[in-house]
């Protein structure tokens, strides 16, 4: 393997994949709308290019000539026909490019909690885009499917978002307060990415990406306050007012913070089932707890 598309590349968990990747020796295209995309342009190995994945077109020529691809590109927000577009369509159109251009071998990010009857529309798609990648397993595609908790790291947009809402907050009223989760290092992510392309035992194989602790969201808030120096009273919202808070969210300009599907999907917690491999079997042995990134003071 000398050539890896990395879809999403110039995102969070991207960059660190690109690094992992770079530090193999493995050369990597990145597309991106726009340009420049200065979080992966200055890595050696890494040719950034200006395209849109969601033409088929333009997916096919990006796909050619590579030895593997890695998709990771997905949304948190949105409507029905934005999760269909990103989720499930880019999906079904990424099995065919792959397929056409004889380039067999893709690594696709999923989540933990993909359901084709979860709750919420973000985990019915991302089981639906794992349903339409499946079916280019008959025409040879040889497919890993990774399905990581929230994923943490130094320059995330979730530990670091708590910590901010508490450096002005005086308080934080939460939803989903009890809905656990078992967050994992983006750093481990990225090494099991590198490793599923490098082991041929990974084809074919789903796999559930946590770290060693279970918190609940609030946990994790407080977790973020506490690292951050501005402990707040954290309180459990009863589910009738978290569904309006949601709502008043997005209608706020930009990313809300809460959806009412996110809220939807904390339903059901986001931990492993035990039922599936994990980081051990992709070459991490010992998963990075949250502590150790984010420590208390």
């Amino acid at each position: 393997m000398t050539s890896v598309l990395v879809l999403g590349g110039s995102g969070f968990v991207g960059r660190h994949v690109c690094e992992a990747l770079n530090r193999a020796g493995v050369n990597v295209t990145v597309p991106t709308r726009r340009l420049p995309a200065r979080s992966v342009q200055m890595l050696p190995m890494v040719s950034v290019v200006q395209a849109d994945v969601h033409d088929p077109q333009q997916l096919a020529a990006l796909v050619r000539g590579h030895d593997a691809v890695v998709n990771l590109v997905a949304i948190l927000h949105g409507n029905r026909a934005a999760f269909e577009q990103v989720h499930v369509l880019l999906a079904r159109s990424l099995a065919q490019a792959c397929i056409d251009e004889g380039v067999k071998r893709l690594v696709h990010v999923s989540a933990l909690g993909a359901d084709l009857h979860g709750p919420s529309m973000y985990q019915r798609s991302k089981a639906q885009g794992e349903a339409a990648l499946q079916t280019g397993v008959v025409h040879g595609l040889q497919l890993t499917v990774l399905r990581p908790s929230v994923i943490f790291g130094e320059d995330d947009a979730f530990m670091n978002l708590f910590a901010k809402l508490q450096a002005i907050a005086p308080l934080v009223p939460l939803a989903g307060a009890t809905t656990r989760f078992q967050p994992v290092w983006v750093q481990d992510v990225a090494r099991a990415i590198v490793h599923s392309l490098q082991q041929r035992s990974s084809i074919g194989q789903v796999y559930e990406l946590v770290g060693p602790q279970v918190f609940t969201l609030q946990q994790l808030v407080e977790q973020a306050g506490a690292w951050s120096g501005h402990v707040r009273w954290v309180f459990a919202l009863p589910q009738p007012v978290a569904y309006v808070q949601a709502l008043l969210m997005e209608l706020m300009p930009g990313p809300p913070l809460m959806s009412r599907d996110n809220l939807a999907s904390m339903q059901s917690d986001n931990v492993a089932s035990g039922h599936l491999p994990g980081l051990r079997e992709l070459g991490v042995a010992h998963a990075t707890a949250l502590a150790a990134i984010f420590p208390k003071p």
